[in-house]
């Protein structure tokens, strides 16, 4: 197997956890406030990247500076946002359906991309959103002019990554990956904390809570592994393969949310709902294709 080979298993596998967490998680929030579990869930994440550097990164020389930490938070409220609106959401959607609604900041990013770094879409993106936003209609409105509450939690949340995901281009270049998605993981935790203790009721929560096993799954599976080692996983494996590839892969991501959902909590999408989510898919697909690839076909079909 070749290295190339080895990264796309590995970052399938990351697409795999973090939609698998979808379920994990709307089992969870059942128990625990959805701010109060996301606070717990990156504290634990934030503490494992603090012991990573402090064990096996202090022989680096890369400074924690204002710059830095300015980024850092930065980056984490905007994560924060999409993570805090995608699990308030959970408790109105399906998280087949969330799944596949929080894809859509692949098709987003580019459209963010031209407003804040005047980086022009393609045709590619330009198509793929098209596609994305008929499905994400079929997906969502189940025969009725009324959409889900739940469904416009989570697609502000696709609004909150797809911001994230332009402002780590943005930054990433900049300061080590590792320090800059610590402190925004730190960050993400301060602010679930901070808006559980006005905006939920901790009153309700007991000993016996804390101690269900749905919760303490949740948290170690999203902590440990959908955060932490998917980090790491990521960081390592990204630089043999391509960005383009990168994508296509982590488009999975709600196709394996759909497929998690289906067999862990018997969720079944309606005949509509599924073309849906296979347009949706469809536009992710569409919008993060080389333009060189349509150019390609023309000039084959042109011959």
């Amino acid at each position: 197997m070749t290295l190339q080979q080895k990264a796309d298993v590995s970052l399938l596998f990351v697409a795999f956890v973090w939609g698998a967490t979808f379920v994990v998680v709307q089992n969870a929030i059942v128990f625990l406030p959805p701010l109060l579990f996301n606070g717990i869930r990156f504290l634990l994440a934030s503490l494992f990247l603090w012991t990573w550097l402090f064990l096996f990164e202090r022989k680096r020389k890369d400074r924690i500076d204002r710059e830095l930490v300015f980024a850092g938070v930065k980056l984490g409220i905007w994560l924060f946002a999409g993570y805090a609106l995608q699990t308030i959401g959970l408790l109105y959607t399906t998280s087949s359906k969330a799944g596949f609604i929080t894809g859509l900041s692949v098709v987003l990013v580019p459209f963010f991309s031209f407003l804040l770094l005047k980086q022009k879409p393609s045709i590619n993106a330009l198509l793929g959103t098209g596609v994305a936003a008929v499905g994400l209609y079929f997906l969502t409105m189940n025969g009725s002019m009324s959409i889900n509450k739940g469904d416009l939690f989570v697609f502000f949340c696709a609004i909150s990554f797809a911001l994230h995901i332009v402002l780590t281009g943005k930054y990433a270049s900049r300061y080590s990956t590792l320090s800059l998605t610590t402190i925004q993981i730190q960050t993400v935790a301060f602010l679930c904390f901070l808006f559980s203790l006005f905006l939920e009721d901790w009153k309700t929560l007991s000993y016996s809570l804390l101690l269900q096993l749905e919760v303490w799954t949740a948290l170690i599976i999203t902590a440990l592994f959908a955060t932490t080692v998917a980090f790491f996983i990521q960081t390592n494996f990204q630089k043999y393969t391509s960005p383009t590839r990168v994508a296509l892969i982590f488009a999975m991501e709600p196709v394996f949310a759909a497929l998690t959902a289906y067999i862990w909590n018997d969720e079944r999408l309606h005949h509509i709902a599924i073309l849906g989510a296979f347009l949706i898919f469809l536009g992710m697909i569409l919008s993060e294709l080389p333009q060189n690839v349509l150019n390609k076909n023309k000039s084959a079909r042109g011959l």
